[in-house]
């Protein structure tokens, strides 16, 4: 008896393997969806929302424009003339004699309430030969600006409108001169209050500010005016 070969009874590996593998399955692209009109109104309304909110928020605690109202701080700033004041620097720091800042006055500097001295906006009865000492203590909700001219613990005189700071007359050539007159000398000395800041407008004797109406508190300040960018051709830094 012959036996057969050990591959006769195996089939062959071509029939092994017989069975046909499907292609690879091609990768389909995702459909392209397009936007619908109502759609990219809430797009566009949503980003505007998002930059307002933003807009809104560095107003409210970072920097925030304001406009110059009047001719007190002539030269320096011009009616009309619109400045960014930096809102935080005043919760972290104090300012300094020479800042331009933005501040609540004393309710009397805008007429809502009856104060003391001889022009009825000191908060008591200062003698006429001197700068208000005390401030009227309820603060204004308007805004004014101006200089920063003596420090808690300073004393100042004022002299043809020119700052007696501490004994010794301060470099003002930046300021428009002040012409003779009561609201422009009291050369009785007075001492700022400890947290507190006296303020005087570049343009001496057209200007509201400390003389009538005493140093301001911290609180009451806003911020100060760092840099001017309206009309383009006074843009800089202050």
């Amino acid at each position: 008896m012959t036996s057969g070969t050990p591959d006769d009874d195996i089939p062959a590996a071509s029939e092994a393997g017989a069975e046909a593998q499907p292609p690879p399955a091609q990768e389909q692209q995702p459909e392209k969806k397009h936007k619908t009109a109502a759609g990219q109104l809430f797009e566009l309304v949503a980003i505007v929302a998002v930059a307002l909110g933003l807009a809104l928020g560095i107003q409210a605690f970072l920097v925030k424009p304001y406009r110059i109202p009047s001719e007190s701080m002539l030269p320096t700033l011009q009616v009309g003339q619109r400045v960014l004041v930096d809102r935080i620097g005043s919760h972290f720091g104090s300012p300094d004699v020479g800042d331009v800042v933005v501040f609540h006055p004393p309710a009397p500097a805008n007429g809502e309430a009856t104060g003391k001295g001889p022009g009825g906006q000191c908060g008591v009865d200062n003698d006429v030969g001197s700068p208000c000492p005390t401030a009227y203590p309820k603060r204004s909700d308007v805004n004014f600006i101006k200089r920063v001219v003596a420090g808690p613990g300073d004393t100042i005189a004022i002299v043809d409108g020119h700052v007696i700071l501490n004994g010794k007359r301060q470099d003002d050539s930046f300021t428009r001169p002040c012409q003779s007159g009561s609201d422009c000398t009291y050369r009785k000395p007075i001492t700022i209050p400890a947290g507190h800041w006296f303020m005087m407008g570049d343009n001496r004797g057209e200007s509201d500010d400390s003389r009538f109406w005493g140093p301001i508190p911290k609180k009451w300040i806003i911020g100060g005016a760092f840099a001017t960018y309206w009309p383009p051709k006074r843009i800089g830094t202050l």
